[in-house]
């Protein structure tokens, strides 16, 4: 075993330790690797840059070890600890991850505006394009257009220089300066036309068109979107269609119902043609015309129930739609409908998700009646329970406190039926970080002391490392005590691991 760093004193006195005790003493790379993926962000946030240096070199899985120390790279690059933040840095044994972390680094130079350190690392690296557009960004928010325009003309890559442009027109768009956003995205169309790969050059294209219709130039929005229609007709694989149909919806917001109509009837793809009919559908009752809408979210359901096996290319993005049109039959008042769409969903997962966004939409609605009796819809436990928080959010956000605690006491008692422990424990902290939240410290501390003592009956001990790091957040954020009967179990937790 490698060596460790947690002491069992702090480990008995504090989750987040514990959870990084146990995680030490995992045999298996896999499972030390999870453990740690859990316990250093956590860490990490405290400030804890050294201990969790020295957690992540600790993992064996290279993979996991680099993604870990580009993590800790980054947060001593915010800090300003930038020598330590390089030292990680040149650490990191896969090359790619390797120039990766220095990116990262580069980047958060810049957004603190030392642009001194980050033109530094910009100079340390193969490839600094997405460093030196930073650099541009900072400099173009700082009012020195001269100085971005020539840090631009550093970037060899086209695809940095189209980044920048856009972050600075937004940028303007914010503080009101319309010439000088609409000058930027200008600049960002030469330089997407520079672009050698047709599909990053189509998305490129996209992205300008959309903040052009932000900054009110529908006419130069759609000119852009025009050519990216051009060079998406050119495509012969699953992106073209893709790529039609956020034209076809780039037209429509840029005014042009005729271009819009025309974009769509080049797509083939069922699954992209029924996504752009959400879209529309969306656009009708945002402009108030709702028969329109309600008949544009049918045909893009209908368009998906005729797909054959054999026309799905994708499933799971096809189910995941098939979810989004169903919640947005309840967003547009039908909501038995939406429930039972729904339902017609082959994915479990997929459809408990749409019978929660119909219950959360319900409540939104002020219909809290009826959004309990929707969540009563879905059969499996554990949904259900995640669904009742999920609604209880909704009532946070209300101002209705007293319903939230109605649905997270009603959850808390449910969640005792659960056999699967890893799934019942996660739900746990959910309930208890809500109580939390409404300040409710009792409850949430009963809550998490009980499921302390149910993490201690997992069997797999990656588990409960994650399970032990998950809940310190709560103790932390309801600030409550570790009790004598918690310091026993972390006792235990100990005990077991040195075995």
């Amino acid at each position: 075993m490698s060596d460790v760093f947690i002491s069992r004193d702090s480990a008995v006195s504090d989750l987040l330790s514990a959870a990084a005790y146990l995680g030490e003493r995992i045999r298996s790379g896999d499972g030390r690797a999870e453990a740690m993926n859990a316990v250093v962000p956590r860490f990490l946030a405290k400030g804890e840059v050294d201990l969790t240096a020295e957690l992540a070199n600790s993992v064996d899985d290279p993979y996991s070890r680099d993604k870990l120390l580009t993590m800790v790279a980054e947060k001593c690059a915010s800090i300003d600890d930038d020598e330590y933040a390089i030292q990680l840095a040149d650490a990191i044994e896969d090359h790619g991850l390797r120039a990766q972390a220095f990116e990262r680094i580069g980047l958060i130079k810049a957004g603190k505006g030392d642009l001194e350190k980050a033109a530094e690392v910009a100079a340390s690296m193969e490839h600094p394009d997405f460093v030196l557009s930073a650099i541009a960004v900072f400099q173009a928010s700082s009012a020195d257009d001269t100085a971005a325009r020539a840090t631009l003309e550093e970037i060899e890559f086209a695809t940095a220089r189209v980044s920048a442009c856009l972050h600075i027109a937004g940028d303007r768009i914010q503080k009101g300066d319309i010439a000088g956003a609409v000058a930027w995205l200008d600049d960002a169309v030469e330089s997407a036309n520079d672009i050698e790969h047709i599909e990053e050059k189509i998305r490129a294209l996209c992205d300008i068109g959309n903040i052009y219709i932000e900054s009110g130039r529908n006419d130069k929005s759609i000119e852009t979107f025009e050519t990216a229609r051009q060079f998406a007709e050119t495509l012969e694989n699953v992106h073209r269609d893709l790529f039609l149909a956020t034209c076809a919806l780039g037209f429509l917001n840029a005014g042009s119902q005729d271009l819009a109509d025309r974009a769509l009837d080049l797509v083939s793809d069922k699954t992209q043609m029924a996504s752009a009919m959400l879209g529309f559908a969306r656009h009708s009752w945002k402009a108030e015309k709702k028969e329109d809408a309600v008949e544009e979210l049918e045909e893009a359901y209908s368009i998906l129930k005729s797909q054959g096996e054999r026309e799905i290319r994708d499933s799971r993005a096809r189910n995941a739609l098939l979810g989004s049109v169903a919640a947005q039959f309840a967003g547009f008042g039908k909501t038995e409908r939406g429930v039972e769409v729904a339902f017609e969903n082959p994915d479990p997962s997929e459809q408990v998700g749409a019978i929660t966004q119909i219950a959360q939409v319900l409540t939104i609605q002020g219909e809290d009646v009826l959004a309990r009796e929707t969540v009563n819809e879905i059969d499996d436990d554990s949904g259900r329970i995640a669904a009742l928080v999920s609604v209880a959010d909704v009532r946070i956000d209300r101002g209705n406190p007293e319903g939230a605690t109605d649905l997270l006491n009603e959850a808390a008692a449910m969640s005792d039926e659960l056999q699967q422990l890893a799934s019942r424990s996660e739900l746990l902290n959910q309930i208890a970080n809500r109580f939390a939240i409404l300040g409710q410290t009792d409850l949430a501390g009963e809550l998490a002391s009980s499921n302390l003592a149910l993490i201690s009956d997992v069997r797999d001990e990656s588990s409960r490392s994650v399970l032990l790091a998950t809940l310190a957040d709560i103790y932390e954020q309801a600030n409550i005590p570790i009790s004598d009967p918690d310091r026993e179990r972390l006792n235990l937790f100990v005990r077991k691991a040195d075995l």
